[in-house]
């Protein structure tokens, strides 16, 4: 009974994610705006993303400013997310100079004592945001994109070793080899997407909803950065 109770919430949630993503008004929901928020189990909402074949033309890296320093206080977007997931506090010197310190990497499963030793990866890869969709935004659009510190979800602070070996794949070539982290990891890429509304391609598509299909389908929150 459980389920038959859950199951129409949940298409209506899909229906209604469906309409907030697509491009213009439809009869049953108007577009969602930046700042919009919606609620749904992950599985619905890599559901309402849509399926295209990716490009990677024209891709340059540093078509995405990145490591900004928005609020002007010294330290820039790469340092912001350090100083936010120390699992220990660094020490904090001049030019926002880091000192000390411990972090957790969760792709691999190790601590990391030394900042030097750690990237700030982009959830999805700038390379592979460009290829499903940001290749048609705006300068400013994808330099909020590259430095997003509104969501947690989308920077992270990983070891060095591992962050290079993702490089700019998708699941459907790498997840993290701490097992016990894959259901968040993809859980969180869905996020990442629904929030930028990102396509995803067939492959990966396959992958997410295979390994999501191990997974508690939790429910995510996502605010729409565009």
């Amino acid at each position: 009974m459980r389920l038959r109770r859950s199951a129409r919430p949940a298409a209506l949630a899909l229906c209604v994610l469906s309409a907030l993503l697509a491009p213009t008004a439809t009869a049953h929901a108007t577009p969602a705006a930046p700042g919009d928020t919606v609620t749904l189990p992950v599985r619905n909402a890599l559901q309402a993303l849509a399926i295209q074949d990716e490009s990677r033309a024209g891709y340059e890296r540093s078509k995405f400013r990145h490591w900004t320093d928005a609020d002007r206080d010294g330290c820039n977007a790469r340092l912001e997310v350090l100083k936010s997931e120390a699992v220990t506090a660094p020490e904090q010197g001049a030019n926002c100079l880091l000192t000390g310190g411990r972090w957790y990497s969760w792709y691999d499963d190790t601590y990391v004592d030394n900042a030097r030793q750690l990237d700030v990866d982009h959830l999805v890869p700038l390379a592979e945001a460009w290829d499903s969709g940001a290749s048609g935004w705006s300068a400013k659009e994808r330099e909020g994109f590259a430095n997003d510190l509104d969501d947690p979800r989308a920077l992270i602070a990983v070891s060095a070793g591992s962050n290079r070996s993702k490089s700019d794949q998708d699941p459907s070539t790498w997840v993290p080899p701490f097992e016990a982290y894959r259901c968040r990891y993809v859980t969180d890429w869905v996020a990442d997407k629904t929030r930028y509304r990102l396509a995803v391609d067939p492959s990966e598509e396959a992958a997410l909803s295979e390994i999501l299909s191990r997974c508690p389908s939790e429910p995510i929150t996502v605010t729409f950065a565009r």
